[in-house]
């Protein structure tokens, strides 16, 4: 079996699901084609506010992606161009959800899913997990925005040993360095996700969203900076009913309701 990307909607949370139990769901190709369309899915439903990443089962996230293909898909340089593209569709596609996406660790979160995860805003892990790039070990390049975002998370001198060594980290050493906001117990695991993603979603949409927006700005280089959009983001905010929404919540000592408008 090629394995699947499954879209469960429990609004106002959507699960994004890497399903190949007999790889430890590892990424296969027809896995990395079918997670754009999944995650537009995700983005085009009003109803959801908060994203979440997980691997089917109880034995891993995702272990990577599917070594078994590399020779047939990953071969050559046209064949790795390809391979390329293909992923770096589906990384792009996590990436630029304008709504919150969270990253539910356990077990085997390694190269291809450790990648995967780094897409996500925050990453919460059971105390199980393993993290790891053995793209050294494989003589592979690892991509300029992964390296990125791992630099920008743990810092260089970390981003250097993870990816020098290609060894794997436990969970606690990989909170200790930034790579996780979180770490449970794994039978708490999606209790904790859970609750964290509610917190969220029970927050201002638009306010979500600018935050994301001018934090994804902040990283690129100043030359590439579009201030003005990140700006009416944030006016957009101030003109809003949920803001009128909040501040009458807050008076009248009340949970607001938030609509997204």
């Amino acid at each position: 079996m090629p394995g699947k990307i499954h879209v469960v909607r429990e609004a106002p949370l959507g699960w994004l699901v890497f399903d190949h139990p007999e790889r430890r769901n590892a990424l296969s190709v027809s896995m990395w084609e079918a997670i754009p369309a999944a995650a537009e899915a995700l983005a085009s439903d009003p109803a959801i506010r908060v994203v979440i990443l997980r691997g089917a089962g109880e034995t891993a996230f995702v272990s990577g992606a599917d070594i078994s293909q590399f020779e047939q898909s990953r071969t050559g340089q046209a064949g790795a161009g390809a391979y390329e593209e293909l992923t770096d569709r589906a990384f792009r596609a996590l990436a630029d959800l304008e709504i919150p996406v969270l990253a539910m660790i356990h077990g085997f979160c390694i190269g291809g899913g450790l990648a995967v995860a780094l897409t996500a805003d925050l990453r919460i892990a059971a105390e199980d997990a393993l993290l790891g790039i053995p793209a050294a070990r494989l003589g592979l390049g690892y991509g300029i925005d992964g390296v990125a975002k791992l630099a920008r998370l743990v810092g260089p001198s970390r981003a250097e040993e993870i990816l020098f060594t290609a060894r794997r980290f436990g969970a606690s050493e990989a909170l200790r360095m930034g790579l996780l906001n979180q770490v449970a117990p794994k039978d708490q695991l999606e209790a904790r996700v859970r609750e964290t993603a509610g917190e969220i979603a029970a927050n201002a949409p638009l306010t979500l969203r600018s935050v994301k927006r001018v934090l994804r700005m902040l990283a690129q280089d100043p030359a590439r900076r579009d201030m003005a959009a990140a700006e009416a983001s944030v006016r957009a905010c101030f003109e809003s009913e949920d803001y009128r929404e909040g501040v009458r919540a807050f008076l009248e000592k009340r949970p607001p309701r938030f609509e997204g408008r």
